[in-house]
C-alpha cells in the first residue's frame, strides 16, 4: 500500500492539499528502514487497530521490554508480547483459522517515543507466532512530532504484586470516563479503509482538546498535519474506528468503539481555536481495563505546537 486510496484523495482534494499531499507520499514506504528499525528496537510500547469479528474496529497497546519489537527482515515486524484475554483485539489477533492454524488479521499500529517526539506508522497482516505475533508489512510512514507530547516511561517489575485487572464495559462513559477525556493531552484512533486495511494514529493537544458532547459523542479538531489524511481518509469509505486512552500514570485502558464523521462546516470549525476540521465521533460501546500494561509514565511536557483550547487557562 505504497500509494492513496480513494478515501484519501477525495479528503485530500477537499481541503485544497492535493498537491502536498502527493509530496508527503513519497514517506510511504512498503519496509522498514534501517534507522527506524533501530527506533523500534528501543520502544516499550506499540498501539494496534483492527476490527474484531462484528465489524467493530478498537484501538489497543501491547508492551515490553525495549527489543520487544524487532524486524528479522524489512518486510516484518515481530511483536514479542501478546494481548491479554480481556483486550477487544485479543480474538482477531489470536485467531485460528481452519484446521486450527493462526488465521491473519489486517492491523495497523503506530509506535511512539514521547520522550523524543518520535513516532511510526506500521501496517499490515497479523498472525500469531508462538508467544508473540508477526506482522507481514504492507505499509510504513513516518510522522511529524507535532502535537506530541514529551513523557519519559519506567516499567513496574514483573513478579511485583502489582494492581488486580479488572473489566467494566459499558454502552456509554461514566462520569469519571468523561473527565478522563476532558483531560486527555493524548489519544489513539484506529480507523479501516472498505477493503479493511487497517490504520493506527496519535491524536494530541493541550487538555480540553477533546470535548465530551455527551456520554456517547465526543468531538476533536483536526489540526494542521502532513496533508495524507490516512485517518480521514478511512473514515471517509468506512466510519467504524476505535479509541484508545492509555491512563498514563495508572496503567489502565480506555477503549471505545464506534463511528466517526468529520465535519467541514466553517462556522462550526472557527470556534475552535487552530482547527482546519472537526472530527466527531460516536461511542457505541466502552471497555475499560484496569492495571492492563506495566508502563508507567512521568507527567508531559506539551507540544509547543499545540493551539491554545478555547475556555481554558
Amino acid at each position: 500500500m505504497d500509494s492513496y486510496h480513494r478515501g484519501e484523495i477525495a479528503v485530500q482534494d477537499r481541503a485544497g492539499l492535493a498537491r502536498q499531499a502527493g509530496s508527503a507520499g513519497r514517506a510511504l514506504k512498503d519496509s522498514v528502514p534501517e534507522v527506524a528499525a533501530a527506533f523500534l528496537a528501543e520502544q516499550p510500547m506499540l498501539v494496534l487497530g483492527g476490527t474484531d469479528g462484528a465489524g467493530r474496529v478498537w484501538a489497543t497497546q501491547l508492551t515490553g521490554e525495549p527489543g520487544f519489537l524487532t524486524t528479522p527482515d524489512p518486510r516484518t515486524l515481530r511483536i514479542g508480547a501478546l494481548p491479554q484475554p480481556e483486550d477487544p483485539l485479543a480474538g482477531v489477533l489470536l485467531g485460528t483459522g481452519a484446521g486450527g492454524a493462526p488465521a491473519p488479521a489486517r492491523v495497523g499500529a503506530i509506535a511512539i517515543e514521547p520522550a523524543t517526539r518520535r513516532r511510526m506508522r506500521i501496517n499490515g497482516r497479523s498472525v500469531r507466532d508462538g508467544a508473540g505475533l508477526r506482522v507481514d508489512l504492507d505499509q510504513v510512514v513516518s510522522n511529524c512530532p507535532k502535537y506530541l507530547q514529551t513523557r519519559d516511561y519506567r516499567l513496574l517489575p514483573a513478579e511485583g504484586p502489582g494492581a488486580r485487572r479488572s473489566v467494566t464495559d459499558s454502552p456509554s462513559l461514566s462520569p469519571a470516563q468523561q473527565q478522563a477525556l476532558r483531560s486527555a493531552d493524548t489519544f489513539f484512533i484506529a480507523t479501516a479503509s472498505d477493503r479493511g486495511d487497517a490504520d493506527a494514529s496519535h491524536r494530541g493537544g493541550n487538555p480540553g482538546f477533546v470535548e465530551v458532547l455527551s456520554p456517547n459523542r465526543l468531538r476533536w479538531p483536526d489540526y494542521l498535519g502532513n496533508s495524507m489524511f490516512l485517518t480521514l481518509g478511512n473514515l471517509e469509505v468506512n466510519p467504524a474506528a476505535g479509541i484508545l486512552l492509555p491512563g498514563w500514570d495508572t496503567g489502565s485502558a480506555l477503549h471505545l468503539t464506534g463511528a466517526a464523521r468529520t465535519v467541514w462546516d466553517a462556522a462550526e470549525i472557527a470556534r475552535v481555536p487552530g482547527a482546519q476540521r472537526l472530527v466527531e465521533f460516536e461511542i457505541a460501546a466502552v471497555r475499560e481495563i484496569t492495571a492492563a500494561t506495566r508502563l508507567r509514565w512521568s507527567q508531559p511536557g506539551y507540544s509547543r505546537f499545540n493551539p491554545p483550547v478555547a475556555g481554558m487557562p
